[in-house]
């Protein structure tokens, strides 16, 4: 992975708060699956999920990841809470995310986001801000429940913590070349960025005018679903080329959630 630059974000401001509230595990029943959503706790679990990400973004995208065979880590792993859908019947572990809560993003002295974007617009919502990052389902679990489980488990974390503002890059996979990803950002710029005064800017600009066809393409399912809840494109997508992904980044703040999703995220918990 390349070198992290210096971070945009001042933390100095920033309470290093001794603990953070995890949720208890919720159970969730489909007509396929019995699910578990629930917050790492050890670390056989915190492997389980680095294992579920390597399948994905090794095996399945092509991803250029060093370290542990079959497991991808990084430096950042060890700073971040990590949430976990596991399957009951079959106690696999079907998918996960991974987050930085502003404590631990004070500790580390960075956020992910700043190896590929200039952040320094964001700077006033850092103090509860949470970055997400890593997120991914297993193959065969796709259909949409896991990832409303990741969601509610992601929901209900920055309920009990008080946070207010979701950062994350959404990847989407360039092995066509970069033609859907420059596709895509084309539709989504007239409508779905973020005031200027949140953007962000790529270090590494996806060529999205050289690679844009003109094409009418649809946001994949993880877009699909930010853009519903009221999220927003912070800007132009980077190009990350050891994940072979053009990185869209988003921003997502519970005060500007859509009501008519908004269940999917919080549950019962929708503020008033």
């Amino acid at each position: 992975m390349r070198e992290l630059p210096t971070p945009t974000l001042p933390f100095a401001s920033i309470p290093l708060q001794p603990r953070r509230r995890l949720p208890r595990a919720e159970e969730t029943v489909t007509p396929q699956h019995r699910l578990q959503v629930t917050w790492v706790r050890s670390d056989e679990e915190l492997r389980e999920a680095q294992h579920l990400r390597y399948r994905v973004f090794a095996d399945e995208m092509g991803a250029h990841l060093t370290g542990p065979a079959g497991l991808d880590v990084d430096a950042f792993d060890a700073y971040c809470d990590h949430l976990i859908v596991r399957d009951l019947d079959t106690l696999q572990v079907v998918g996960t995310y991974r987050v930085l809560p502003p404590h631990q993003a004070a500790r580390i002295g960075r956020l992910y986001a700043e190896g590929e974007f200039d952040l320094s617009r964001l700077t006033h919502l850092r103090s509860k801000l949470v970055e997400v990052g890593r997120s991914c389902v297993h193959a065969d679990y796709r259909s949409g429940s896991v990832i409303m489980s990741l969601w509610a488990g992601l929901g209900s974390y920055m309920q009990h913590n008080g946070y207010e503002t979701m950062l994350g890059c959404a990847s989407v996979s360039m092995a066509d070349g970069g033609h859907y990803a420059a596709n895509l950002y084309q539709s989504l710029r007239d409508s779905e960025l973020t005031a200027p005064e949140y953007r962000a800017f790529p270090h590494t600009p996806l060529p999205f005018d050289d690679l844009q066809t003109g094409a009418k393409v649809a946001p994949p399912p993880l877009i699909k679903g930010y853009l519903r809840l009221g999220a927003k494109i912070c800007g132009a997508p980077a190009w990350d080329p050891d994940f072979n992904a053009a990185d869209f980044l988003t921003l997502f703040r519970l005060s500007e959630i859509n009501e008519r999703y908004a269940r999917h995220f919080l549950g019962d918990a929708l503020p008033r």
